[in-house]
């Protein structure tokens, strides 16, 4: 069978495939949708990061494809129903890249507590701003918000706990108010938000998240908490967000995901106080990548030797 890959992919996973179907790997095609449509007609299986939007016509234009790979884990950029309906299964990697996310969460949390990276030009060029920086603050012995408690939230939550935190999560009502899940009290968003010195987004974005982050919850979160989005752009209301930074009622915010990718000319965010940003790279390291890669690789040659040419 014919597999069709549009965007990067490790080599070890691309030739384990290749002894058993034809590859094509075309890493340029993500930028060239007009080369992409002339191609997809012959794939069986089309394997893609987030950029590729497997929707609309692209979709229509996947006349023999029977399996989707998503190297990754948010869904957003395929329409799911769609897939369903042509009986094409969706394979994403859960749980490949949960590592490198929760290690980002960390990170952004450790540096926003304790910011004395943003003094090290300052002191190689002579200057000595020790009083501006002892005011930092430990993470042990605060408390971390999860929201959404997936393979992502859970390994965040377990690297918190390891540091000291309290932590405590609210789901998509997998589990009950007041329940421990090793170690983890479950409870409400709104508590997330009222009692968490952290707060970590770790959820889809969906018309229910879109914007689940605004004004009215930045209000809530305790004065001096951090915000950090790992997850998808849009759950984050960006202007409401800058809002809060200025305002100095957010001691800080990490994103690494945007409603907009690369960040537009006019971003709210441009100038925000406080601001930690990257460029959706917090799932993705050397390691993580052979994890996703392999896992995608395997699942879709699993599920194209299930299926019969057409």
């Amino acid at each position: 069978m014919k597999i069709l890959i549009p965007d990067l992919m490790t080599a070890d996973s691309r030739e384990r495939m290749a002894r058993e179907h034809d590859v094509i790997y075309e890493p340029a095609l993500v930028t060239d949708l007009p080369a992409l449509l002339r191609v997809a007609p012959g794939a069986d299986c089309l394997i893609v990061r987030n950029r590729t939007q497997v929707r609309g016509e692209l979709l229509a234009a996947l006349v023999r494809c029977r399996v989707v790979g998503r190297l990754g884990v948010g869904l957003d950029n395929i329409d799911l129903e769609a897939c369903a309906a042509r009986g094409i299964e969706v394979i994403p990697a859960i749980g490949a890249n949960a590592l490198a996310v929760a290690e980002y969460v960390m990170t952004a949390a450790l540096s926003m507590l304790r910011p004395w990276f943003a003094a090290s030009a300052a002191v190689l060029d002579g200057e000595w701003p020790r009083a501006a920086l002892v005011q930092g603050h430990e993470i042990a012995g605060k408390t971390l918000g999860v929201v959404g408690f997936g393979s992502i939230g859970r390994e965040t939550a377990r690297l918190g706990a390891a540091l000291g935190m309290r932590v405590i999560a609210c789901g998509s009502g997998t589990q009950l108010a007041g329940a421990m899940t090793n170690g983890v009290r479950m409870t409400s968003f709104d508590d997330v938000l009222t009692t968490s010195d952290v707060i970590s987004l770790h959820m889809p974005l969906t018309g229910t998240t879109r914007n689940l982050i605004d004004s009215r919850a930045l209000a809530a979160m305790k004065p001096g908490a951090i915000l950090i989005n790992a997850a998808r752009g849009g759950i984050v209301d960006e202007t409401a967000l800058a809002d809060a930074l200025r305002s100095g009622h957010l001691r800080g915010a990490a994103l690494d995901v945007f409603t907009a990718e690369p960040l537009g000319a006019g971003s709210a965010l441009r100038d925000a106080p406080n601001l930690l940003v990257s460029p959706h790279i917090a799932g993705v390291t050397d390691e993580s990548e052979t994890r996703v890669c392999d896992l995608v690789a395997r699942r879709v040659m699993e599920a194209l030797a299930s299926l019969r040419p057409v």
